[in-house]
């Protein structure tokens, strides 16, 4: 008789380190679009702009650009819009890391990276800003997934540095976060993102898409949470390697780890177990633990949880607040995770 081997261990025990070396041979794409294609892109046909943001894309990652429609009086098309870098203005759960993954796989270069914002900061912030331009410098492409925009510090910084490589030759393709149907808001984030990047906004053409978060459209909206019996049930059951932290415990330990260590935090991991999930209500605390959501939801890692519904951890005030959007998006992903 074959009995399931499965064995806990305890994120808060794990203290990662990450060289600079290493995060540079990170700079991939996360697990789940490791196979990413513009052919599998599922297109909501309900929004015509993700076919029409499709295209483009294949264009782009082709070295073509899209030509400028002529306007309604132009006796003929105007000339095509060459830019070195493209950004995927959009709701999240619309397929905009698809779509930023399948560039990535199409341009056929050996050195070309894919990361998240924070974790370009962090690269700068380990090797420092000369050596992260050498290391970068000359390269096919970047992709820079979920950029953030609330850091004035961190945005100057990145600006600087894909200013010098677009100068080498690089070209960019970039996403950033807003909540859909949201009282419009959706409708500004090209214009906040081209703002807050003013020195490259020039070399940036905007390709919005439209639609509703896929991750919502075959769940309840809710995320699921268990009884104390039921998520031993569950961590028990699992024939692999199960983390098991207090709720409390895994966010006072966030703090003592960079963000860009948190990937190494779940390696290994094949269930993410919280217990005692309460509501944050410190604005770093809930920063940080929205960075793990991200690592966790990158490597498609089930979570099981009890205490309130995670969908609840981030109260009314931080969803009002300027963070929405990095909450929101958390919310989404741990919905998706919990049902997992």
């Amino acid at each position: 008789m074959t009995s399931t081997a499965t064995e806990i261990v305890h994120l808060v025990d794990r203290h990662p380190q990450l060289t600079g070396e290493e995060m540079l041979a990170s700079l991939v794409p996360p697990p789940q679009f490791l196979d990413a294609t513009f052919a599998s892109y599922r297109v909501d046909d309900a929004y015509p702009s993700q076919q029409e943001a499709k295209e483009e894309l294949e264009l782009f990652a082709s070295g073509a650009q899209p030509a400028k429609r002529g306007g309604l009086f132009s006796r003929r098309p105007k000339l095509p819009e060459i830019k070195p870098g493209v950004y995927l203005d959009g709701g999240f759960g619309v397929g905009k890391t698809h779509l930023l993954a399948s560039i990535y796989h199409a341009v056929p270069a050996r050195r070309k990276y894919f990361g998240s914002f924070i974790e370009y900061t962090a690269l700068v912030g380990a090797l420092g800003y000369k050596n992260t331009v050498e290391l970068l410098r000359g390269s096919a492409l970047l992709c820079i997934d979920e950029f953030e925009l609330d850091d004035p510090g961190d945005t100057m910084v990145m600006t600087r540095l894909l200013g010098e490589l677009v100068a080498s030759g690089t070209r960019l393709a970039a996403t950033s976060n807003t909540p859909p149907n949201a009282l419009g808001e959706g409708r500004f984030a090209a214009q906040d993102f081209l703002r807050e990047i003013h020195a490259m906004s020039d070399s940036f053409r905007t390709i919005r898409i439209d639609g509703v978060d896929f991750r919502q459209r075959s769940l309840d909206g809710h995320a699921a949470v268990l009884t104390e019996p039921a998520y031993g049930e569950a961590l028990s059951s699992v024939a692999g390697s199960v983390s098991d932290d207090g709720f409390d415990d895994l966010v006072a330990h966030l703090a003592r780890v960079h963000p860009s260590r948190y990937i190494r935090l779940i390696e290994g991991v094949d269930v993410v177990g919280l217990r005692g999930v309460r509501q944050l209500t410190d604005q770093s605390e809930a920063l940080r633990f929205v960075a793990f959501v991200d690592r966790v939801y990158d490597a498609q890692l089930p979570i099981r949880a009890t205490g309130i519904p995670l969908d609840d951890v981030f109260g009314a005030e931080m969803l009002s607040g300027g963070y929405r959007k990095k909450y929101l998006r958390a919310i989404s992903r741990l919905v998706a995770s919990t049902h997992s």
